[in-house]
């Protein structure tokens, strides 16, 4: 049941994402008087679709193949390679008789969408919800950092005072992109003393193979929440309440302390110290091969502080997060053209989305996904690639320079390039997708 929830959120998703950005191209040419033939949400490919019907000259429909979604306007070479209306004259309605600036709008009007929709879905949440983190000066006993954290030479208990020379006043900001993708340096208090932390370039390659909890988290105190039925902990009848102590005799004051000496002893059945309403108990425990005895912790972790905004207010503070999103996007696309993060670990396709979205409607999860996606599918169709909307303004600003339109052979064979640089995109991306999901 879970992966048809997935299924669903992805395309219902999809579909939100596809329908206005295409409506943003259909009402910018309608406005201008251009005819628009079709609009269709997925691709009607071999001219086959699940639904259609005709409304004031217009086909609407569904298609077969869930990559998308298109408008088909009148007098204008796109990636349905029907060239036959333009051999004859070119018609007062048609996409190639109007300005090229007219035809910039139409053009850049779905980007615009996809942008004005980010933030519209942004600042609604803001408005609901709200934000909250996590003071940096509440974490009592500084982090604990996980693989990444380790490798890039933080240690547990250290405290994160500054990011690139500035205090650091929100804890959250040491996950964000201002610390993740800009060769930040970290200002470290480490029992006393003062030490310089960079993150590499590269630390994205890292979250991308395990995840961001593997960075660094706030290192906290904790006490058994809830075993797992059959588990090996419920056979060494251990119990919710419990605060174990020592492991093997060693001693056990914070979670992350906990993880590592489990961790270090797979396939073996450890000493446990545990004090169970303040009593002293010595329990033996089998660790699975995946380095864990079967409970959930209850964290002593620090409280978050939630700013709450008006109507006004929350229109910037949302506008922010989608602009962050989307000049995130633009940073980790630059990267990749660096070197600086691989291809297979930057780009996610179908799998990795349906994933994100999870096995049960969460709806603000949703909704940010969605914002996310919004800005994600914005960029992209900024890409100057023929058959994108940035191909198609390229061109169009080419001819406004120029002062004359490129050639109709010329744009034929561009889209056709295009065309095969998506393809070949995709079939990576989808490639990509498979991949880790059976290395998984």
């Amino acid at each position: 049941m879970s992966i048809v929830i997935m299924i669903a959120q992805l395309l219902l998703g999809l579909s939100i994402l596809v329908i206005l950005h295409e409506l943003g191209h259909f009402l910018a040419a309608r406005a201008f008087g251009i005819k628009v033939e079709k609009f269709y949400l997925f691709f009607d490919a071999w001219n086959f679709s699940l639904v259609k019907f005709n409304y004031k000259g217009v086909e609407y429909g569904i298609g077969w193949l869930p990559l998308g979604g298109y408008v088909k306007i009148a007098g204008m070479i796109d990636e349905s390679m029907d060239t036959e209306q333009m051999e004859g004259p070119a018609q007062p309605w048609e996409f190639r008789s109007k300005p090229a600036w007219q035809r910039l709008i139409v053009m850049l009007a779905g980007i615009f969408v996809n942008i004005c929709l980010g933030i519209f879905i942004f600042w609604m949440m803001t408005i609901k919800y709200g934000e909250s983190y996590i003071p940096n000066d509440a974490l009592k006993y500084g982090i604990a950092p996980g693989k990444i954290g380790v490798k890039i030479g933080l240690k547990a208990g250290d405290k994160i005072t500054e990011v690139n020379g500035k205090p650091l006043v929100k804890f959250d900001d040491l996950l964000s992109s201002k610390v993740l993708m800009d060769h930040t340096v970290l200002t470290v208090d480490r029992n006393g003393q003062t030490l310089q932390v960079p993150i590499p370039p590269t630390i994205l390659n890292d979250l991308s193979d395990l995840t961001i909890k593997e960075f660094i988290v706030p290192r906290a105190k904790f006490a058994i929440d809830e075993v797992t039925p059959n588990s090996n902990a419920a056979k060494a009848h251990l119990q919710k309440g419990d605060s174990i102590v020592a492991v093997n005799k060693q001693p056990v004051v914070f979670y992350d302390q906990l993880q590592t000496l489990v961790q270090a002893n797979k396939n073996k059945i450890v000493d446990l110290s545990v004090k169970r309403a303040g009593q002293p108990l010595d329990i033996n425990a089998q660790v699975g091969p995946d380095g864990t005895i079967g409970f959930l912790a209850a964290l002593d972790l620090p409280t978050e502080h939630k700013e709450s905004f008006g109507v006004v207010g929350s229109l910037p503070v949302g506008a922010s997060r989608a602009w962050t999103n989307f000049s995130d996007n633009a940073k980790g696309l630059g990267k990749v053209f660096k070197g600086e993060v691989k291809a297979n670990k930057a780009f996610a396709g179908p799998v990795a989305i349906a994933n994100m979205f999870g096995g049960i409607f969460d709806w603000p999860r949703f909704w940010s996904l969605v914002g996310l996606l919004s800005m994600a599918l914005a960029l992209m169709n900024l890409l100057p690639i023929p058959v994108l909307d940035g191909g198609h303004a390229m061109f169009l600003i080419i001819e406004m320079i120029k002062g004359k339109p490129l050639s109709d052979k010329f744009m034929e064979r561009a889209q056709l390039v295009g065309f095969v640089i998506l393809i070949s995109l995709m079939v990576f991306v989808y490639g990509n997708d498979i991949l880790k999901h059976v290395i998984k």
